[in-house]
């Protein structure tokens, strides 16, 4: 006798049931996070954006750009970003810089490496206000730097923190704070470059400069494109150290969290969801530019 084949179940329905129940676990999961997220983001996000068009929160008069048109001729608002500016433009290309080089280094076989990562790392673990109170005492007119720069032949003392030469020792600031945690994250990168490209690049009789411009900076576009945009946010939240160091009206440390600040304790708060606004909108578009640059330098790696 032929025996029939026995006819498999639909597997379909089972399978749709699963996939169901599987949405529904991720869902569960992830709605705390997105129940945090709308309420404490997105929802203040939108919020800011209704104060910066209206005149005020009591009157709520509709006035659509006219904020905006005020904070950008406002001379305190003017002064803040050409501060900011000026300071991101300066710590953020050392830092990134320096951090790379600092990782070429240690990637290669010298003594001390563990020490070094481990010295660069110990200012991550170091309290504000302590970094704050050694910078005051370091820069102060009476301080280290100067007794310093005096054995040296200098005479005139310089108050370091209210003289333009402050963000000289902001930048310094940041650097200290930042390096070791770059140095990190590009280490990272530099451990997962193809070892066999490398070794076919030796063989073909290529130099270190070449291998390092031509081929670990092509593969390192991705982790060079997120410490930039990491360490430009860092350089936004410097105000934090800016503000113990010189209180809330430096002259030339006023940075834009300053002026937020203030208008914040003046409850102007048309002009603060303005500033944060435009603030955001430079940000977002500084930050489309580097994806931009990365997506065509570093496209032909993947």
């Amino acid at each position: 006798m032929i025996k029939k084949k026995k006819e498999k179940p639909d597997s379909g329905p089972v399978k749709r049931k699963l996939k169901k129940s599987e949405r529904i676990t991720e869902i569960a999961f992830l709605s705390p996070s997105l129940i945090g997220v709308l309420f404490f983001f997105v929802l203040p996000f939108f919020v800011v954006i209704w104060y910066s068009l209206i005149d005020n929160p009591i009157n709520r008069n509709f006035v659509f750009l006219d904020n905006f048109r005020e904070i950008i001729g406002n001379e305190a608002f003017q002064l803040a970003s050409r501060n900011t500016l000026l300071f991101s433009v300066t710590a953020v290309p050392l830092v990134v810089v320096l951090s790379l080089l600092l990782a070429v280094l240690l990637e290669s076989k010298i003594h001390f490496r563990s020490q070094i990562r481990a010295a660069f790392l110990c200012p991550l673990m170091v309290p504000t206000a302590s970094v704050v109170l050694v910078w005051q005492v370091m820069f102060h007119r009476m301080g280290t730097v100067n007794q310093l720069l005096e054995r040296f032949g200098m005479t005139e003392s310089t108050d370091w923190l209210k003289t333009p030469k402050g963000m000289i020792v902001v930048v310094i600031m940041f650097l200290w704070k930042n390096l070791g945690y770059n140095m990190i994250l590009f280490l990272a990168g530099l451990s997962n470059i193809p070892g066999d490209i490398m070794e076919v690049a030796t063989l073909e009789g290529a130099g270190s400069f070449y291998k390092f411009f031509h081929l670990k900076l092509r593969y390192l576009s991705p982790t060079i494109l997120f410490v930039t945009i990491l360490s430009l946010i860092n350089s936004f939240k410097i105000f934090r150290e800016v503000y113990l160091l010189t209180g809330d009206y430096p002259d030339s440390l006023y940075m834009v969290q300053h002026f937020m600040n203030n208008t914040f304790s003046l409850l102007e708060y048309q002009k603060l969801s303005s500033s944060a606004i435009v603030m955001s909108l430079v940000m977002a578009v500084v930050i489309a530019v580097l994806f931009a640059v990365e997506n065509k330098f570093g496209k032909d790696v993947e």
